[in-house]
C-alpha cells in the first residue's frame, strides 16, 4: 500500500488534523495526529489506527506496523522538544 494512500485513509476515517506514514518494504511507522486521541487510553489509540488499515495486515501489503499518537497539542509539543534532523 503506497503511504499517501494509507495517510489520506487514516486522515478520512479517524478525521485526523495530520497522518505521517513512511515505509520500508512491508513494514509502515505511522504517526498520526488528531483530537480524537484526547483522553484515551494507549490501547484504545492503538486500535483506533489499526481499525481502517485492518484489510490491508490481513491481506499482507502490510507486516509491521509502529504507531505513535498524539493529539494536536501533545504533537506541537514533541516537534518542539524533538525538532527533525
Amino acid at each position: 500500500m503506497d503511504t499517501k494512500q494509507l495517510e489520506q485513509l487514516l486522515i478520512e476515517q479517524l478525521k485526523l488534523t495530520e497522518a505521517r506514514v513512511s515505509a520500508e518494504g512491508s513494514h509502515y511507522a505511522v504517526i498520526a495526529v488528531g483530537e480524537c486521541f484526547a483522553d484515551i487510553s494507549r490501547v484504545k489509540q492503538q486500535q483506533m489506527v489499526y481499525a481502517p488499515i485492518m484489510a490491508a495486515i490481513a491481506d499482507g501489503s502490510i507486516h509491521a506496523v509502529s504507531i505513535k499518537t498524539f493529539t494536536p497539542q501533545q504533537w506541537r509539543r514533541e516537534q518542539l522538544l524533538n525538532p527533525p534532523m
